[in-house]
């Protein structure tokens, strides 16, 4: 009862990753899922199918796919991990709208990134949403005075930079959907977020 109890208690979380888990599977079983073309086919978000054939849901489904295992596993490590706080903090329907507009805002910016340089990448994951759910947590920490159950300041800013660094210093990361998912987080978090009175 207590398993099922903290499940319903995380239920947006946990709803999150079985759409990324089932979705992976889907793509996996009918190809492969480390090739950009298939991904492409599959939802990916790629410049021109937006801005030639209008296909604007692809800023929303290239957040629910992924290129292999290690891509979607090491994603869902941390959406479970700081999912869970977020939505604790925040409450259902708060964080999952905060992570819907996060993973928006990540493929959007991607996306106008690669139009004013014309480097054409297909881009897929959520990670936008998930720096979302990072961004989301700093201020929540911020306002909180540096705690906020286990987390930390300074812990959430070194996890920041250090996640942001491998992402510049690694090739087909997509650095900008980081960047655009994270400040639509922290920006959300800002307005939606309101601390909780301490109990004396």
């Amino acid at each position: 009862m207590d398993k099922f109890r903290k499940i319903w208690d995380n239920r947006i979380t946990v709803l999150l990753i079985l759409a990324n888990v089932i979705l992976f599977l889907v793509t996996e079983l009918n190809g492969n899922s480390g090739e950009a073309e298939y991904i492409r086919r599959m939802g990916g978000m790629y410049p021109e199918d937006v801005f030639v054939r209008k296909e604007y849901w692809r800023f929303f489904t290239s957040a629910f796919l992924h290129y292999g295992f290690e891509h979607l596993f090491s994603n869902m490590i941390v959406l479970g991990a700081a999912g869970i706080h977020l939505e604790h903090a925040l409450g259902h329907v708060k964080y999952a709208l905060l992570y819907i507009m996060s993973a928006l805002s990540g493929s959007v910016l991607s996306y106008t990134m690669m139009m004013r340089s014309g480097d054409y990448a297909v881009s897929a994951g959520a990670s936008g949403g998930i720096f979302g759910i990072i961004g989301g947590l700093l201020w929540v920490v911020i306002i909180n005075k540096g705690n906020y159950e286990t987390l930390h300041t300074k812990g959430l800013i070194f996890m920041i930079v250090l996640t942001l660094y491998y992402g510049i210093t690694t090739a087909g990361v997509d650095n900008w959907g980081h960047v655009g998912g994270l400040f639509m987080g922290f920006a959300i978090s800002c307005i939606l977020y309101r601390r909780k009175p301490q109990k004396y």
